[in-house]
This record gives structure tokens, C-alpha cells and sequence, in this order.
């Protein structure tokens, strides 16, 4: 079976926010803020999960669509985190820089999947 990168790094990172999510709600009793990074960083891959399985291409740009707009959201909930002070610049910055990432390859890969000769 052929590596596909955007669905190993979205499930590594499914599984990140998975972890910290079990950290903040264990440790600082924080519930709100947490599920919905929880709900938005697990999007991401599932989302991706589903543009593989698509049953065309405008379905395949549309699921991607979504998983961009969840990996957005997810920087929004950790950059909430961070200057609420739920979780440290250390645990912030690579689960961030993670979330970016996933938005620039999924970018790249609706560019080439819209551009002509795709």
C-alpha cells in the first residue's frame, strides 16, 4: 500500500490532540475549550479519511475543504489554550506548528487537485 502523507500526519496528530485533550480534562479540569479542539483536530483526519474515499472529484475538493477549515479551527482553540494559559508554549508551539502544516499541505494538494492538468 502507497504512503499517503497528509493521512499519516492527520492521524498522527488525531492522535496528539487526542492526548492532550485527556491531559487538560484530567489534570485542569478544563471541558469546553478542550472538546471543541478535541472535535476540530479529530475532523481534520477523519475529513481526509473521507476525500480518499471520495466518490468523485468535486467530492474529494469538498472533504478536503472541510479538513482545511478544522485544521483553521484548531489553531484557533489552541492559540485560545495557549493565552488562557491551559497549556504551555512548549506544549502549544509543535501541536501548532503541526496544525499549520496540515493546512499548507492540504492547500498544496487542492492547488493540484483544481489546476488543468490534474
Amino acid at each position: 500500500m502507497k504512503e499517503n502523507v497528509i493521512q499519516d500526519k492527520s492521524y498522527a496528530f488525531a492522535l496528539k490532540i487526542v492526548r492532550l485533550y485527556q491531559h487538560l480534562t484530567s489534570t485542569k479540569r478544563e471541558f469546553v475549550l478542550t472538546k471543541q479542539l478535541l472535535r476540530s483536530g479529530t475532523s481534520i483526519g477523519a475529513n481526509i479519511e473521507e476525500a480518499i474515499g471520495g466518490q468523485s472529484r468535486a467530492d474529494f475538493i469538498s472533504k478536503l475543504s472541510i479538513a482545511y477549515k478544522e485544521a483553521r479551527e484548531t489553531c484557533y482553540w489552541l492559540r485560545l489554550l495557549k493565552d488562557s494559559n491551559y497549556i504551555t508554549v512548549p506544549e502549544f508551539t509543535p501541536l501548532y506548528d503541526d496544525a499549520v502544516e496540515l493546512c499548507k499541505i492540504i492547500t498544496a494538494i487542492q492547488r493540484t487537485t483544481k489546476s488543468p492538468s490534474a
